[in-house]
């Protein structure tokens, strides 16, 4: 059999920025068992598949494959899904709207996802998390953050005290280690045995997410004409086949309940500019807003822009 697919750059609004995408908009006839492959083939961070809705309320069913396997969310596959639909048509946009939502059914449960319009077209997408923000103890503590990134303990955490590494999920878990700047960030490097000794085998999470307070003025690789960021952030997950992701939604989104549980305020709201990929020569700019209601977070929302790079067919072995 003969199926298309097309590829996203997510999290930029210029080619060959942020973070790419396969997306098979018509996955109903493709084998099970042939997904893993496909996403092993393609080899990008994630491959999403995307089928018709198995409910009322939803737009339409989404399963998402690293080149490590199948997982329950993922941020970057929910945004340009849900861009794509609208992109190609097969989401209806009235042309006087200024947005369109789009829900997409996932292990996690059912994400929504506003897609904003300009003139009838997708600019950017926005998810909101399905699942609720979880956190739960890093017994190893900034030694054993240090351990596993080849940075001194004192690189680990910032300055104000109150930002530590902690496991914590909105529909996937991260190990999220606040690192004390941009240049500590840059250095880190994963040390695979130590990861694998510090975390174990019991451990929430084993894919790890630095976040750091922006540098002051651009750095190098970095797209000009934006906005100052807020954030940059770097994640590694080599257990499903990613050594280094150029941007990470679900872990943005797991950070938002972080850090919307760290301001110190009962109730509120604030934003972030996250930076993702500067290292790796991929730059890509998250939105991250979080809602605070006593004292914890409520909705977190990811979003950014997408572009659209390719389109190509598979042949594929029958049954």
């Amino acid at each position: 059999m003969r199926t298309r697919y097309h590829t996203l750059d997510v999290f930029t609004d210029r080619l060959f920025g942020g973070n790419p995408l396969a997306v098979f908009p018509e996955a109903t006839g493709i084998p099970d068992a042939l997904l893993g492959p496909i996403a092993r083939e393609l080899n990008l961070s994630e491959t999403v598949f995307v089928y018709p809705p198995r409910s009322p309320g939803g737009t339409r069913r989404v399963r998402i494959f690293t080149p490590g396997g199948e997982v329950p969310f993922a941020g970057h596959p929910t945004v340009g899904a849900a861009w794509f639909l609208v992109a190609s048509g097969a989401v209806s946009a009235p042309s006087d709207a200024d947005a369109v939502e789009v829900v997409l059914e996932e292990e996690v449960g059912p994400v929504a996802v506003t897609v904003a319009l300009r003139d009838g077209a997708p600019r950017s997408a926005r998810l909101t998390t399905a699942a609720a923000h979880r956190e739960w103890p890093f017994p190893a503590g900034a030694e054993g953050a240090a351990a596993i990134l080849e940075l001194d303990p004192g690189d680990i955490g910032w300055a104000d005290g109150a930002h530590e590494p902690v496991f914590a999920s909105a529909g996937l878990p991260f190990l999220i280690v606040p690192v004390r700047d941009a240049a500590a960030l840059a250095r880190a490097r994963l040390d695979e045995a130590a990861r694998r000794t510090v975390l174990g085998t019991a451990s929430p999470a084993t894919m790890v997410y630095l976040v750091a307070p922006a540098p002051e003025t651009d750095g190098p690789g970095e797209w000009p004409a934006l906005p100052p960021a807020d954030l940059r952030t770097r994640m590694f997950a080599p257990e499903i086949g990613v050594s280094e992701d150029p941007a990470t939604g679900s872990a943005c989104a797991a950070l938002g309940g972080y850090l919307g549980s760290r301001l110190g305020v009962a109730d509120g709201e604030a934003l972030w500019r996250v930076d993702q990929g500067v290292e790796m020569g991929r730059p890509s700019r998250l939105d991250l807003d979080v809602q605070v209601s006593g004292g914890g977070p409520v909705r977190v929302r990811v979003g950014g822009a997408c572009v659209a790079v390719a389109r190509a067919e598979i042949d594929l072995p029958d049954g």
